[in-house]
């Protein structure tokens, strides 16, 4: 399993970053939300929802919400929106405390958690976009956050391996440990360490991206336990069967999902 993972994430990663990198940010922001509507349709099975009309209109809600933001960017309601996402990951932390909460199959928990799914990927899609577009670096920016969530999971794997004895969410899931949660931290802050430096981050700027990659690798350990909590409550391995030995889009974007709003706060905040 571990190397149908890595030669699946080595095919796809060069995709990814040479989107990042070389697209415009117009054309970044289409394929971003081609991508989160993909990740939507895997979040209203987990919700739940398994007629295929409903599923489809929600999509096409989503799509028109994503057209929406796009028609008002530029002024304060994408950062207004980037705040309720980052205030979002925080009431998830309180939904992780109570693992039992929406686990019944019934229309009410259905609607809450459909609910759920856009706050989980409008504020990202508006966060990603912003980043990107948000300097002459941008999408060096893009590309620090990712490889700060994709360093965590590293450094979590191999530290948990290794050193994990400590469950960190055991009835959510057991494989996490707080070995590994350290490693995270250790893996994140190299990697913002040194972007940050090589995109001109020095001094005061410099410490904030390394506080913010605290902040963010905690964000990315949410998002990912709140998919397995998601898929605990579903009953379900994987989200999907996209990519083997990884499952489904949001199998893979999960941790992206709530990390990538709180890089794009921090990122205003800092003046980046």
């Amino acid at each position: 399993m571990l190397l149908q993972r890595t030669l699946t994430a080595l095919l796809l990663a060069p995709l990814v970053i040479a989107l990042i990198l070389l697209a415009p940010t117009g054309i970044f922001a289409a394929i971003v939300a081609a991508a989160f509507l993909a990740a939507m349709w895997e979040w209203t099975r987990l919700s739940g929802l398994k007629e295929t009309a409903p599923r489809a209109a929600l999509l096409l809600l989503t799509a028109v919400v994503f057209a929406l933001c796009w028609w008002i960017r530029g002024g304060i309601a994408w950062p207004l929106l980037i705040g309720i996402g980052v205030s979002w990951w925080i009431v998830v932390g309180q939904w992780l405390r109570h693992f039992a909460f929406g686990a019944a199959p019934t229309r009410e928990n259905c609607l809450m958690k459909l609910g759920a799914g856009f706050l989980v990927i409008v504020p990202t899609w508006i966060a990603a976009v912003t980043i990107h577009g948000s300097s002459d670096h941008g999408n060096w920016w893009t590309l620090v956050a990712l490889f700060i969530v994709w360093a965590a999971d590293i450094g979590a794997y191999f530290s948990g391996r290794q050193f994990g004895r400590r469950k960190l969410a055991p009835t959510i899931s057991p494989g996490k440990t707080w070995a590994g949660v350290y490693g995270a931290f250790v893996a994140g802050a190299i990697v913002a360490g040194v972007g940050g430096s090589m995109l001109g981050a020095t001094g005061s700027k410099l410490v904030g991206v390394l506080v913010l990659s605290v902040f963010v690798v905690v964000a990315s350990i949410v998002g990912d336990l709140l998919e397995s909590l998601m898929k605990r409550h579903a009953a379900v391995k994987d989200s999907g069967s996209l990519f083997p030995g990884h499952g489904g889009l949001l199998d893979r974007l999960d941790s992206v999902f709530a990390a990538l709003p709180v890089f794009a706060a921090g990122m205003l905040l800092l003046g980046l």
